[in-house]
């Protein structure tokens, strides 16, 4: 198996969110000050706002997984430390070592109660932060490119959790938008989140 293939193994996949986060704090490294008030991809986040959410979940996540009770912090109460990048790499770092030492064979308990299975959110993490990072790379006019297996295996996931309780108007993600079936990956995964891969700002 390759290191960028599709897998169900957490260790593999806690190495490959690892590797998306780590491209992701290149881009938030290179983000202008001036984007800071950009619209996004999503609707109700400016630049900076999804800065924010980008670094304070990927802290949580780090630290729920490391914790050994699965305890996740509050993700808005995590401050962005400059671009944020630096926090990123620390937290995909974290991350592996979580799931190194069993965070995928125990719950996850996110701050407000909500808990669930440590492999499944590691699978949520790793479709998040693709999507999120071409939201972002949109947004301020950057280059984006996940590598194919683990946008293939995201696409999987995604398409199994988008049930119509949770996608839609006015729900927590948009309508899927139609794309060609031959469409690329990356294309496809922001399609099924519900995202046009043809945004502009």
């Amino acid at each position: 198996m390759t290191h960028d293939s599709p897998t169900t193994d957490p260790r593999a996949t806690a190495e490959q969110t690892r590797d998306v986060l780590r491209s992701l704090a290149d881009v938030l490294d290179a983000i202008p000050a001036e984007a800071a008030d950009r619209p996004t991809p999503c609707a109700e986040f400016t630049v900076a706002d999804l800065r924010g959410h980008i670094v304070g979940w990927a802290t949580a996540f780090g630290a729920g997984f490391a914790d050994p009770n699965g305890q996740a912090p509050d993700a808005d109460a995590v401050t962005v430390d400059g671009s944020g990048g630096a926090q990123l790499r620390s937290a995909a770092d974290q991350l592996v070592a979580g799931i190194a030492d069993g965070g995928a064979e125990r719950d996850l308990a996110l701050a407000g109660g909500m808990a669930m299975p440590g492999a499944m959110a590691l699978s949520m993490v790793l479709w998040e932060y693709q999507v999120h990072g071409w939201d972002i790379a949109s947004a301020t006019g950057q280059q984006w490119s996940p590598a194919e297996g683990p946008l293939e295996a995201s696409i999987a996931f995604a398409d199994q959790m988008l049930t119509p309780d949770f996608q839609g108007e006015g729900k927590a993600f948009a309508p899927r938008v139609e794309v060609p079936a031959d469409a690329p990956a990356l294309d496809r995964l922001v399609a099924m989140s519900g995202r046009d891969p043809r945004w502009t700002h």
